[in-house]
């Protein structure tokens, strides 16, 4: 049984140790199964889970629009947009390229998706940030959606175990805890409590503490 007293507890002592970095640390959630083949496609798991309380630090959208649409994107928060021209004039620019990939998370123009797919498909797709449809009247509270959703994978090859940054250091820890329920919570809908080996919170260069 995972319980917050568990998770408070094993947060804490990850926190306690964080001592004094250069930058600031992700928390992370590791999440070890049991009974489940992950080598079945229909096992494996691909979840996008908004953190109630926002990942705790900046996380930046770039948006594939052409027209009104484009406009609508940057006043509703984009940081930045790039026109459907503009898509094959990327793929060949290798350094601002590798800029976008790792800074940024990706929205489409419905019409420019296949566009994207074409061009930048290979490199997307490779690094699980594949745009996603820029669909809907709220646009704001889509960015908004967008900027706190973390994605969570089997990866490898397909090993029975997931990890996902839950937030940094500097979140309070019952932001942390909130973060990490949500995560845990959305994984027990899908596989159910039981397959749920164990559980591990870590920052990034702290050792590992299992939740007990």
């Amino acid at each position: 049984m995972i319980d917050n007293k568990s998770l408070r507890k094993a947060l804490e002592q990850v926190l306690a140790g964080k001592g004094s970095r250069k930058f600031e640390q992700s928390v992370e959630l590791a999440i070890n199964f049991r009974g489940i083949d992950f080598n079945k496609p229909e096992n494996r798991l691909n979840l996008e889970i908004p953190l109630p309380k926002g990942k705790g630090r900046e996380s930046k959208i770039a948006v594939f629009a052409d027209g009104q649409l484009a406009s609508e994107a940057k006043a509703a928060g984009a940081d930045a947009v790039l026109a459907g021209d503009m898509i094959e004039k990327l793929a060949k620019d290798k350094p601002t390229l590798k800029k976008y990939v790792t800074e940024y998370t990706f929205l489409a123009e419905p019409k420019l998706m296949v566009v994207v797919g074409k061009h930048l498909g290979q490199v997307l797709g490779a690094r699980g940030k594949m745009p996603k449809p820029l669909m809907g009247k709220n646009l704001q509270e889509l960015m908004e959606r967008t900027r706190r959703t973390v994605a969570l994978k089997s990866k490898g090859k397909y090993m029975p175990v997931v990890h996902v940054a839950v937030g940094t250091e500097k979140m309070s820890p019952d932001d942390l805890l909130e973060n990490i329920t949500a995560v845990i919570d959305t994984v027990k809908a899908k596989v159910g409590e039981a397959a749920i080996k164990n559980v591990y919170l870590k920052l990034t260069m702290g050792a590992p503490v299992k939740v007990s």
